[in-house]
């Protein structure tokens, strides 16, 4: 992927989110039926209208990337290996949330390349708020291209991490899911305020230094996680797991996450704070 055509590819997708999103609102606002996957999460009209638009403009717009999606079909991973740029994405990010009506879901589009996400879009229809960021190093003889950035009604902003404090620390924490690793961590900390959120808001609140950390324990998939990853590290943040190693994808047949820590300031001791924690990878 050239520095050229990234910036294209990022525009674009950023308008299919964006688009996803409103069709998201419109069920949102006049009733959806619920149904339980397999592993009992909810599924929504609300998921499904908006996978098939997404993929829908996703191949349309690059026929020759394929298009991995949380309520689409996933290839085996004999040929996803193969893959050395693919879109991940996770059409509504925080079903529960929707089911709630509390607003805090999100419409998820990422592109991978060898492992990692160059780009990623995080657009929350009911806040009006869009994350979208680039974040590709310098590889092949091209020079490194990045940005962080939040659209909203105040027009647009480039976004990034705070410093954190050596105390009176915030954390973000899952509104649906409270992990017991997640208490084992918040004891080894200083003193420190949490805020609830639902889906990938909470990458965000980190990547805009609204927070610090956003520690998840427990499951998650790849298409959960890699969008807002994207716009962490572009904003100077990071995604690691405990061990301290940066969180990749495509690299296991296994779609599942291990456990892994949102962290805004790098250079904070965490290691101190993660040490011994288990990574259990899935």
């Amino acid at each position: 992927m050239d520095t050229q055509t990234l910036p294209r590819l990022a525009e674009q997708a950023v308008a299919i989110a964006e688009s996803a999103g409103r069709t998201i609102l419109g069920i949102y606002a006049n009733g959806f039926d619920v149904q339980a996957k397999a592993d009992d999460s909810p599924l929504t009209t609300a998921d499904n209208a908006a996978h098939e638009l997404i993929a829908e403009r996703l191949q349309a717009l690059t026929p020759d990337i394929p298009v991995v999606s949380e309520e689409g079909g996933l290839p085996d991973y004999a040929e996803r290996q193969g893959w050395t740029t693919y879109w991940l994405v996770d059409p509504l990010d925080g079903t529960r949330e929707f089911v709630k009506r509390n607003g805090e879901f999100t419409v998820n589009i990422a592109l991978i390349e060898a492992g990692r996400p160059i780009f990623g879009v995080v657009h929350a229809p009911v806040l009006e708020c869009t994350w979208e960021a680039v974040h590709r190093p310098a590889r092949d003889g091209e020079t490194a291209l990045g940005w962080a950035r939040r659209h909203d009604a105040d027009g647009q902003h480039a976004i990034q991490t705070r410093r954190t404090p050596p105390t009176d620390l915030t954390l973000v924490v899952s509104r649906s899911h409270r992990h017991p690793q997640v208490e084992a961590l918040l004891q080894r900390l200083p003193a420190y305020q949490t805020r609830s959120m639902g889906s990938s808001i909470k990458f965000c609140l980190v990547a805009e230094g609204e927070a610090d950390c956003y520690p998840r324990f427990g499951p998650t998939s790849e298409w959960d996680s890699a969008a807002a990853q994207c716009i962490v590290e572009a904003a100077g943040g990071a995604v690691i797991r405990p061990d301290g190693t940066p969180l990749r994808y495509n690299t296991k047949a296994s779609t599942l996450n291990p456990n892994f820590v949102v962290i805004g300031d790098p250079q904070w001791p965490w290691a101190d704070a993660l040490d011994g924690l288990p990574v259990e990878e899935r």
